[in-house]
C-alpha cells in the first residue's frame, strides 16, 4: 500500500475488521502490515515448533571402564556405547585408574585401542586416549550417514 498516515492505516484496518501490526520497528520508518493479528501469531507459533524440531539435540554420554574390566561387562557397555552413537549422542569413555592401578596404564591404553578399533564404524574419535590424573579418556562422535533412510543412501537407491 505504500506510505500510509497512522491514522488511515487505522481506519483501513477498521473497515476490513483487521488489525495494524508493527513488524519492523526500529527503522526511521516503521513497517506495518494489516492483518488478523492472531492468525499472524498462530503462524509465528507454528514456525517456532518447525525451527525447534529441525533443531537436534545431543547430548554427550560418559561410560566408565576399569582396566580390569570382564570380556562380558566389555561386551555390555560396548553395545550401549553403539547404541548412543547410532542415536546421535556423543559418548565420553573414561578407564579410571584406582590406587596401584595407575602403575600399569598400559593396560588401560590397550582397552581403549581396542574399543576404538571395534567402535570404528559407527563412531569417529575425536583425539586420541589422554590420561588426565587417575582417568584415562576419550570422546567419540557418531558418524554422520546423509541422505541415508532404511539402511540405503540415495545412491544406492538410485543404482537399484
Amino acid at each position: 500500500m505504500g506510505i500510509l498516515d497512522i491514522k488511515n492505516a487505522l481506519e483501513i484496518a477498521k473497515e476490513k475488521n483487521l488489525d495494524l501490526v508493527e513488524i519492523v520497528p526500529n527503522t526511521d520508518i516503521p513497517v506495518c502490515r494489516i492483518l488478523d493479528f492472531k492468525r499472524f501469531l498462530y503462524e509465528q507459533k507454528k514456525k517456532e515448533k518447525e525451527i525447534k524440531k529441525k533443531q537436534r539435540l545431543t547430548q554427550t554420554k560418559e561410560i566408565r571402564f576399569t582396566p580390569e574390566t570382564s570380556e562380558h561387562d566389555y561386551k555390555f557397555k560396548k553395545q550401549h556405547i553403539e547404541n548412543f552413537l547410532k542415536e546421535g549422542h556423543r559418548v565420553k569413555v573414561s578407564i579410571f585408574f584406582k590406587g596401584r592401578e595407575i602403575l600399569h596404564t598400559e593396560r588401560g591404553y590397550s582397552l581403549m585401542e581396542r574399543l576404538i578399533k571395534e567402535l570404528s564404524s559407527v563412531g569417529k574419535v575425536d583425539r586420541m586416549p589422554k590420561l588426565e590424573g587417575q582417568r584415562l579418556s576419550v570422546t567419540f562422535f557418531p558418524i554422520d550417514v546423509k541422505g541415508e533412510k532404511n539402511g540405503k543412501t540415495q545412491n544406492e537407491k538410485i543404482e537399484n
